[in-house]
């Protein structure tokens, strides 16, 4: 009797490198992942996922290497030859789903439309049926009929999988895939991904979150300096991960501040719209506020209202006692209230042609005005703070010349926080600080904004709860607009608890 053949993984990388001059991004990469299997892919930012993902899904191309589906060797030349092979991609961007003026039907067969491939007669009957039946393939519900602009950020990532799984994928990559979403939608979101594993799709899921990770992941697989340096199975330690993807340990505790004089800042009878529920807010110097809670609770709000974005619907908000009404942006940061916002790229990025594109020319364009004299722009203060910024935030650069686009999603960010301790703050908000940044990159993050705490008041908005316990000294629940509850953050229930396990895993 023949023995029967061993089935090859659905995906198979072997000594797959990769270069971008100098810099070794993939090196001797070798992976496989089997149907029917989660492997979570961790690793600092630039460790190379990225650089993975994107080849993989056809956008570069490996410079020696070979990749097999199911047994077969491939080549990769385009993302529409990705897709010929079976391998499929749901990236963390939201302006990456579709066109926002279309319907929801439109948008479920906007792959068909795009390559000639739709309807034959387009009606409006034709077009709800196939995209129905996409839908239905990952047991969507949906209104086909309402714009895409407005349904929730999880049903459009659905969306977005939806169109995805109508090619019958063997391979799938999420990367970054609940980076903005609640905790309910990222439950939506994790019930379909399960979906699909217990179909037979492989899948490689990329995050930062530990959360995520604990929920789905089958395998993980690390990254260090383009290299895999461990591989764990399930159930995973987590904190045996973070030291193969960072050379050490998370520090297990960091003092946490108190404050017993008067509060920097302080709102009162606040709404941020008319008919929810009022609250106050102290915070005292030293002291390091975060304000977590779900996605549309409030938080950004929140944020934006205290620099002078909007303004709060009801209530009365004081700086260092006196009364604090900006008229908008200029007139906080010219008042020492700085704001880091969520979304880096709208806020804080300049185009790669624009003199101040460079590290240094993003951390200091906010100074520029103050830090002139007779009229020169102030070269070596500039290029003194840059420095500065890269040291304190361990900020992985080749120089502070270089263009924000050249670095990591984490480094970019370390420079978009630097550039709000390029001067001494009397309020620091800082929106979302840990977006996109893996663990190593969040712990020079808040040991920044740690050290250069005193003397000022800091409000942290995250909607992970787990890192509000890491980087808050009072953790402030927000939720429908209002300030619900107000723990000390040594009271409240730690990350790595039993009990905080049902709550962290649906972050």
């Amino acid at each position: 009797m023949t023995a029967s053949r061993p089935v090859p993984p659905a995906l198979r990388l072997r000594s797959v490198n990769k270069s971008y001059g100098p810099t070794r991004a993939l090196s001797s990469v070798d992976l496989d992942v089997h149907a029917g299997e989660i492997v979570a892919l961790m690793g600092a930012n630039g460790a190379g996922k990225s650089t993975l993902i994107k080849i993989l899904c056809g956008i570069q191309r490996a410079d020696s290497g070979a990749i097999e589906i199911e047994g077969r060797s491939v080549d990769i030349a385009s993302p529409a030859q990705a897709q010929e092979r079976g391998i499929v991609a749901v990236h963390q961007s939201i302006a990456d789903v579709g066109v926002p003026t279309l319907s929801v039907a439109e948008n479920l067969l906007l792959d068909l439309f795009c390559t000639g491939a739709g309807p034959l007669v387009a009606t409006p009957a034709n077009v709800r049926r196939r995209a129905q039946e996409r839908a239905e393939r990952i047991g969507l519900d949906i209104d086909l009929d309402a714009q895409l602009a407005d349904v929730s950020l999880a049903d459009q990532q659905l969306i977005a999988i939806a169109r995805a799984v109508s090619h019958r994928p063997t391979v799938m990559l999420f990367d970054e895939p609940t980076a903005s979403l609640s905790a309910g939608e990222t439950e939506k979101l994790f019930r379909v991904i399960e979906g699909l594993r217990a179909s037979g799709v492989a899948i490689i899921y990329v995050s930062h979150k530990t959360a995520d990770i604990r929920r789905l992941a089958d395998r993980v697989v690390v990254l260090r300096d383009g290299r895999i340096s461990a591989s764990f199975e399930r159930p995973v330690e987590i904190n045996a991960a973070i030291r193969a993807m960072i050379g050490h340990d998370l520090p297990a505790a960091r003092p946490r501040a108190t404050s017993d004089g008067p509060p920097i800042f302080r709102i009162r009878n606040a709404r941020l719209r008319k008919r929810e529920a009022s609250f106050d807010l102290d915070v005292g110097a030293g002291e390091i506020i975060a304000v977590t809670g779900p996605l549309g609770s409030g938080k950004s709000a929140l944020a934006g209202a205290i620099f002078g974005l909007w303004p709060l619907a009801e209530g009365q908000m004081w700086l260092e006692d006196q009364p604090w009404r900006p008229s908008g942006p200029v007139q906080s940061i010219a008042s020492g209230v700085f704001y880091a916002g969520e979304d880096r790229w709208r806020t804080s990025f300049f185009p790669s042609t624009v003199p101040f594109a460079s590290v240094a020319g993003t951390i200091s364009f906010p100074f520029l005005r103050r830090w002139r004299a007779f009229g020169l722009l102030p070269i070596r203060q500039e290029g003194r703070v840059a420095d500065g910024a890269i040291a304190t935030f361990g900020i992985k650069a080749q120089s502070r010349d270089v263009p924000l686009t050249a670095l990591s999603g984490g480094n970019q960010q370390k420079v978009v926080l630097a550039r709000w301790q390029a001067e001494p703050a009397r309020l620091l908000l800082l929106d979302e600080p840990f977006q996109g940044v893996d663990v190593g990159a969040r712990d020079d993050i808040i040991r920044a904004i740690r050290t250069s705490s005193a003397g000022r008041a800091t409000i942290v908005f995250v909607s992970d709860y787990e890192e509000a316990l890491e980087v808050g000294d009072r953790i402030l629940t927000i939720e429908n607009g209002a300030i619900q509850a107000d723990t000390a953050a040594e009271t409240a229930i730690p990350a790595s608890s039993p009990a905080a396990e049902p709550q962290l895993e649906t972050v």
